[in-house]
């Protein structure tokens, strides 16, 4: 198989994330049967792609064209389907789709996990329709040069933007809403900004929309190269016939390199800067930066699941890390001693510790900070930790830090398999194992799926008693409260000093504390012992105060 050139294949299956397995169908023996990556398919589709990639006698291709249809497929799907990258598995029966992810998240789990795998399976979304409570749309063009475009982006493009103006996974509002941005930008013939030069107004329209209440939050995100009052867009979008309530019209400035929807400065322009989510029982305060997940119900699915994994968590001191508004740790307050959420986004944390305020728990406490920097400074210590991390998972030395406090147990909620195992590879080697595991569509007709597992301190089944004589082991009770290395690292941390064993014992002894008859005695007859410094007894003496061995 040659580079850049244009093959056809049969999709065998697709592995996590959205890579389908491909083996080529040719009358050259030579290329028939090759095995090639191809994104965005679906098993069972006949495909045509060219070969972009050819590394190590591995091949990935772009597809081109689906020449037949899968089994599975159907004929709904929404009008921008294939042009859009976003919804890859939308012509797929729902249930088809449950069992693909289902079929990625066990094999990835079933190579990370050592022993067997208690895997339960995958619990669906309650909808498969505009069950999302956040979008955020780019400001772009669908060709160069041509007409403003306001959408999400074109597959296998980093610049182009297709108008998802019939976007299937979100409601009519946020039709309305895109409709009515693009249309008034259009007319004031707003520019806008373009990645490559770095110059224009618009960049993103960010749009939430609470399930439960119904409460609509919109931001227009824009550089500050252009001086506009949004006050004329806020009013319009106020007359429009929205199902839902639009509780606040936000204009947020982002001159950032990055093409990414960042917070430099946020002016309300009408009603407040949140909407109000329910979940469980629960209210929850939700920015327009916040982490909360998109889809409402299906978080309320992924969050019971977490729970039923979590077990009681009475008179305990819960850890909730990556904790975003507080979802979690508020669900697991209610019995918990104490609950600490640590979020790096100050707004969200700001947004939690509100939450829990009007949730009536005085039990919660939210730090502002990354997790490996917060970990450091925190001083209780946690019976249960719950971690919810980004997609890329722990940092290896933060996931350092939580081993560290040796829990019994913990769940890991992820989004991102691949990230999960990767982690599960560290937490096994340093002693915990997998009780069981499952995986919650919260991303209906997408690729991506979350994973939830239950990990425990693997400890031994049994255990023996034994009787220890003292003086055979050249110990006494004194001794085994410190070891030697303890009180050389001791005085070497609080005093700068460096003392050898032969000093310590000399100490000891001086203090009444008996060591072995020729410990670190010379084997030479006559040879002439070193004796502790004055400086140095003080530093030893310090120590053995210390650990209460005088």
């Amino acid at each position: 198989m040659k580079k850049g050139e244009t093959y056809t294949g049969r999709v065998q299956h697709v592995d996590f994330p959205n890579k389908a397995v491909v083996f080529t169908e040719s009358e050259n023996p030579e290329d028939n049967g090759q095995k090639v990556i191809v994104k965005n398919s679906i098993p069972g589709q006949k495909v045509r792609f060219m070969v972009n990639k050819k590394r190590g006698g591995k091949c990935e291709g772009r597809l081109l064209q689906v020449l037949e249809n899968a089994p599975s497929e159907t004929a709904d799907r929404c009008k921008h389907f294939g042009t859009c990258g976003g919804c890859v598995y939308q012509s797929v029966q729902y249930e088809e789709q449950l069992k693909m992810k289902e079929a990625q998240v066990h094999k990835l789990l079933s190579e990370a996990v050592d022993g067997e795998l208690n895997f339960e399976g995958i619990i669906g979304s309650p909808c498969q329709e505009a069950y999302r409570n956040k979008m955020e749309f780019s400001f772009g063009d669908e060709v160069k040069g041509g007409e403003l475009a306001l959408g999400l982006h074109k597959r296998n493009s980093m610049y182009d933007i297709v108008t998802v103006d019939g976007c299937k996974i979100v409601d009519e509002d946020y039709h309305k809403i895109l409709t009515a941005v693009l249309e008034y930008c259009r007319k004031k013939e707003l520019p806008y900004y373009h990645k490559m030069t770095h110059e224009g107004y618009l960049r993103h329209l960010l749009v939430r929309k609470a399930v439960k209440t119904q409460q609509i939050l919109v931001d227009v995100v824009t550089t500050t190269q252009i001086e506009f009052d949004m006050a004329e867009l806020a009013g319009i979008l106020r007359e429009l016939p929205l199902s839902g309530t639009l509780t606040g019209f936000l204009h947020t400035r982002n001159d950032s390199v990055a093409d990414v929807v960042k917070n430099e400065g946020t002016t309300v322009l009408y009603g407040r800067d949140y909407i109000e989510e329910e979940l469980l029982g629960l209210t929850f305060k939700i920015t327009a930066f916040s982490f909360f997940q998109t889809n409402s119900l299906g978080a309320e699915v992924l969050y019971s699941k977490a729970r039923e994994y979590v077990g009681t968590t009475k008179d305990k001191v819960v850890f909730d890390l990556y904790s975003g508004t507080g979802t979690i740790a508020q669900i697991l307050a209610p019995v918990a001693k104490k609950v600490i959420g640590v979020e790096i986004v100050e707004e969200a944390v700001a947004a939690a510790a509100e939450n829990a305020e009007r949730n009536g728990l005085d039990n919660c406490e939210f730090i502002a900070d990354d997790v490996l920097k917060a970990l450091d400074n925190i001083t209780d210590r946690p019976d249960f930790i719950m971690l919810d991390p980004p997609r890329d998972g722990i940092h290896p030395k933060a996931l350092e830090k939580i081993i560290d406090y040796g829990v019994d147990s913990m769940v890991y909620i992820s989004c991102k398999p691949t990230s999960l195992a990767r982690d599960l590879a560290v937490l096994q080697q340093r002693g915990y194992k997998v009780v069981k595991s499952c995986c919650v569509d919260m991303f209906p007709n997408t690729v991506h799926v979350e994973t939830v597992v239950l990990l425990s301190q693997q400890k031994p089944d049994d255990t023996i008693e034994i009787d220890l004589d003292l003086d055979e082991l050249d110990a006494t009770s004194a001794e085994l409260k410190a070891t030697y290395q303890e009180i050389k690292d001791y005085v070497l941390k609080e005093f700068g000093l460096k003392v050898s064993s032969l000093y310590i014992s000399q100490v000891k002894r001086k203090c009444g504390i008996e060591v072995g008859e020729n410990y670190n005695l010379s084997k030479s007859e006559n040879a002439r012992v070193p004796q502790c410094p004055k400086e140095k007894e003080d530093a030893i003496k310090a120590a053995l105060k210390y650990y209460a061995m005088i």
